[in-house]
């Protein structure tokens, strides 16, 4: 086995792992913000790192060169899919979805209040 198939064989691994996690995240957490944090974090470490197996693999295989497409496509997913989770879960707590009773915490509620308090100043 050569040093190249190892790397794309340790990227894909990991990727099917980061997978794995978040597939069981989303079946076995308690409340949607958590499933989000579960599938977002999959799908960008996950996916990203099957892309960065498979951009190696053209590279050395079929002497593509460097893919300027496929690491777009890597960076992209890794901007959007976080930014997209994230108003999600805002759209979701405006509406009233209503978070685990087990959290400890929910900062969110006070920035909303605050966020209120301003708009009716105004």
């Amino acid at each position: 086995m050569t040093g190249t198939e190892i790397v794309m064989s340790a990227f894909i691994i990991l990727g099917t792992f980061f997978i794995l996690a978040g597939s069981i995240g989303v079946i076995r957490l308690p409340d949607v913000y958590c499933r989000m944090h579960a599938a977002t974090k999959s799908i960008t470490l996950g996916v990203a790192s099957v892309m960065i197996a498979a951009i190696v693999y053209f590279f050395v295989y079929y002497g593509y060169g460097f893919s300027g497409k496929n690491v777009l496509a890597v960076i992209f997913l890794i901007i959007t899919a976080p930014a997209a989770a994230h108003m999600i879960s805002r759209a979701a707590y405006h509406i009233g979805v209503p978070i685990w009773e087990g959290s400890v915490t929910d900062e969110f509620k006070e920035k909303c209040e605050y966020i209120k308090a301003e708009a009716a100043d105004e």
